[in-house]
């Protein structure tokens, strides 16, 4: 992937890392970390800031909060993962909810999707 980024999000990006959300913290620290492949967080790509990005896997990882599931973030989301599947990259979605109650089937979930071939 070699598009182009918006570098006035570089900064927003970087207090985004200093300050992730307990969720991404979680799945950072206990999981993500730990994989085989470089993860990127908070990752500027085109005019998004993404939560976790493998590069390698042309994989972006997002969990999300509540805002996300009112109608509003339904619409952005949608929008952002056209553009993101458009480049070539696979979206992978978990809730708050669910890194919250449910840690060991995200984590599974995200090892099964990394393992699957791109379509």
């Amino acid at each position: 992937m070699n598009e182009k980024y918006n570098s006035k999000l570089v900064e927003n990006a970087k207090n985004l890392r200093k300050n992730m959300t307990k969720e991404e913290k979680h799945l950072w620290y206990d999981f993500l970390k730990g994989l085989p492949f470089t993860v990127h967080r908070q990752k500027v790509i085109g005019n998004y800031i993404v939560d976790f990005y493998i590069a390698s896997l042309e994989t972006v990882i997002e969990v999300d909060g509540s805002q996300h599931y009112e109608e509003k973030g339904v619409v952005k989301d949608a929008k952002r993962d056209e553009y993101l599947n458009e480049i070539g990259l696979k979206v992978l979605r978990y809730s708050n909810c669910d890194v919250n109650t449910n840690f060991e089937g995200v984590c599974q979930d995200i090892l099964k999707q990394l393992n699957k071939p791109s379509p």
